[in-house]
């Protein structure tokens, strides 16, 4: 088995940003990964006391699925946040700043048109991360299952619809879900599998066109009694992977 892509999505419900390697800290996600979020209006995120809030309360695929359309580029080192939108010209801004961060809510707010609830504001906090799972954490995919699934079903799916940090290869379909509960090693990190991951609506969009074009949740029962493709896992013990390399399972 081995690591075939890493990614993170520094802005929840935008760009995923390829990686060809990453250093993984215990009880932490990937550096810069769902640092960011476009609070909606009535939204209760407060960024003095940051606390998980389920993606409703966000721009969310799930909910706005044209942010697919939007191409989104985070520099960690200055802070700055490249926006491409459809229709629109760049928007090169600061996310360090008051008013970066307003350009990019106003900007972000002017896209979604009758979408935006209330004033949206665009939103982080130290130590925060705009997942959606309450445990901060790594997702991980086997492609093998995607391939499954296209099998079943005929439709050709993007991995990327699935929106996760580590895809990989060399492991049969559905063979993953006998990890939970067990740990696992990849380069030199060590993780804990602690649940499958049920698909949410989100899947449904293509990241490409930005439609929906398949119903996975639902393709997912009819051809496999579940909705679940992938898994959440704890880091450990903290390691660089990258790309390439092995993983194993703990007995």
């Amino acid at each position: 088995m081995r690591v075939e892509t890493l990614y993170r999505y520094p802005v929840k419900g935008l760009t995923a940003e390829a990686l060809e390697d990453v250093l993984l800290k215990a009880g932490e996600c990937i550096q810069d990964d769902r640092r960011f979020a476009l609070a909606q209006g009535d939204a209760p995120f407060d960024e003095a006391a940051p606390g998980f809030l389920p993606k409703r309360h966000f721009a969310c695929l799930m909910v706005n699925e044209r942010l697919a359309l939007i191409s989104a580029a985070y520099d960690g080192h200055s802070g700055q946040l490249l926006l491409r939108i459809p229709g629109g010209q760049e928007l090169l801004a600061s996310t360090q700043t008051p008013t970066g961060r307003n350009a990019i809510a106003a900007a972000l707010t002017a896209y979604l048109g009758e979408e935006a609830r209330g004033t949206p504001r665009f939103v982080s906090a130290p130590g925060h991360a705009f997942s959606d799972d309450r445990r901060k954490g790594v997702t991980l995919i086997n492609l093998a299952t995607i391939a499954a699934l296209e099998k079943a079903t005929g439709l050709t799916l993007d991995p990327l619809r699935f929106r996760a940090n580590i895809y990989f290869s060399g492991l049969p379909a559905w063979a993953e879900f006998d990890w939970v509960d067990k740990e696992v090693l990849i380069g030199g990190a060590r993780l804990s599998i602690y649940k499958r991951t049920m698909r949410c609506p989100a899947t449904q969009v293509n990241p490409v066109t930005a439609e929906r074009d398949a119903n996975v949740p639902k393709l997912l029962r009819e051809h496999f009694g579940h909705a679940d493709l992938g898994l959440h896992a704890l880091v450990l013990e903290d390691g660089r992977v990258s790309r390439g390399d092995a993983l194993e399972v703990l007995p």
